[in-house]
């Protein structure tokens, strides 16, 4: 067991700021001595998990892992319905579209539709984020009681003011950040479940700050809502709470 967790946690290294791990980058993040990452590092590129980059010794996730993020997509009926709900929303308004998925305190986006605006925002793809600085993880926190979020920040700092920002997304049916997870960058987010699986994901739009006014911020909000409305209701979530807008209550 110790080693799929050592392998797991050698995973969890790899996003936007480290595409690639050298045995001393993994000596360096995890503390692990250097013949031991050696020996993981060696193990996880014969199970197919890493792959080193031509003749070098930087590794990146293999094929399989690759395999494995399409088959996890295309398995979810819940991505599948919230991709194409923000893919058409990406398309309409010309922004930035993610569906992400929270595990434990922090999201990350395990699909992307890119904008046609010639001033967009980059993938993000891979990125963590912790869930209670972001507005997609603020969506999915807020589907969680107040003493489940108590036991999942137990002690943290967050506490001080993640309790009154998630009965604001539960009142408004969304969840909106400003310059927060990056600057110059605003986001609008809707979490959406399927009671079948206990899925749920945020269906989210990202976008320049100095380009939307408060008028094309609620346009896309009531279009992501339209659409994470449907799938609420065909996949049986009635905890589901259609976005409303109380513009004053959104900028506080």
């Amino acid at each position: 067991m110790s080693v799929l967790k050592n392998a797991a946690d050698v995973l969890r290294c790899f996003g936007n700021d480290c595409p690639d791990l050298t045995v001393s980058d993994v000596v360096k993040r995890l503390g692990m001595p250097k013949a031991n990452a050696s020996r993981l590092l060696k193990a996880m590129r014969e199970a197919r998990m890493l792959e080193t980059i031509g003749d070098t010794h930087r590794h990146r996730p293999g094929r399989l892992m690759l395999d494995l993020a399409a088959a996890y997509r295309r398995s979810s009926i819940l991505i599948g319905r919230a991709s194409e709900v923000v893919a058409g929303v990406s398309s309409s308004f010309g922004h930035t579209g993610y569906i992400s998925v929270r595990d434990g305190q922090e999201v990350t986006a395990v699909a992307d539709f890119q904008g046609t605006n010639t001033l967009r925002v980059v993938s993000n793809i891979g990125r963590r984020l912790p869930a209670h600085l972001s507005a997609t993880g603020r969506s999915l926190l807020a589907r969680l009681s107040e003493d489940e979020v108590l036991e999942l920040y137990a002690g943290h700092r967050a506490m001080a003011d993640l309790p009154a920002q998630l009965a604001k997304v539960r009142r408004q049916g969304y969840a909106y950040s400003s310059q927060e997870a990056t600057p110059g960058v605003d986001a609008i987010a809707i979490a959406v479940a399927d009671v079948l699986t206990d899925e749920a994901v945020s269906l989210c739009i990202v976008y320049p700050h100095a380009l939307v006014d408060a008028e094309g911020r609620d346009q896309m909000i009531a279009a992501l809502g339209t659409g994470a409305a449907r799938i609420a209701e065909d996949l049986g979530d009635r905890a589901f709470v259609a976005p409303g807008f109380d513009r004053k209550d959104t900028l506080e």
